[in-house]
């Protein structure tokens, strides 16, 4: 089955909000935490690496994003599908399958205007917000992927990988991969409603 045109954009909006809320929601329980960053969106491919002090918002800083990095289609989710397509009596997958990255940007400390490298106060003030940071997006996956999509159990998910990113440029942060089965119930083009 085809998927319907949103499909995708709504599930990365869906994991977006969900994950800006849980960070909130961590930072109005604890001090020194930062809550969900100013600069928050739904990006079309890889996220750069624009905005880590926030410089332009005034707001909490960081950057977090959502991006879509590969669909495919799956029979056995979350396996890649690999069945020839086009012959008498072969349906189409159950399922596609949308792996999203999810990718939360910090400053990182640097040096000084002497070139004295960090203390080890600020690394350990810096690894503390990545940490915290690295649980909350995971427990906002596990919390609220099921209660998105239509069924009463929510879609099918495999979390994926989650790694630290950086520092680079005085960034540092995390990126979470996650799997999502997107049930068709959409209509192929020119397709007639029955």
């Amino acid at each position: 089955m085809a998927l319907t045109p949103f499909a995708l954009h709504e599930l990365a909006e869906e994991v977006l909000g969900c994950v800006c809320a849980a960070l909130d929601a961590v930072a109005a329980d604890e001090e020194d935490v930062l809550g969900c960053p100013e600069r928050a969106c739904v990006v079309p491919g890889k996220a750069a690496w624009d905005s880590c002090d926030d410089p332009c918002g005034g707001g909490t800083p960081g950057q977090l994003t959502v991006n879509v990095a590969q669909i495919f289609p799956s029979t056995s989710f979350p396996t890649l599908d690999r069945e020839v397509r086009g012959m008498r009596s072969c349906p189409p997958p159950a399922v596609t399958a949308a792996e999203l990255v999810i990718t939360l940007l910090r400053c990182a400390p640097g040096p000084d205007e002497n070139g004295c490298p960090p203390s080890c106060e600020e690394l350990a003030a810096s690894a503390r917000q990545l940490h915290v940071d690295a649980t909350t997006v995971y427990n906002a996956l596990i919390c609220c992927l099921p209660k998105t999509g239509s069924g009463r159990r929510g879609p099918k998910y495999v979390l994926g990988i989650q790694r630290t990113v950086g520092p680079e440029g005085l960034c540092v942060g995390i990126e979470q991969r996650v799997t999502v089965a997107l049930p068709g119930c959409g209509r192929c083009p020119g397709e007639e409603v029955s």
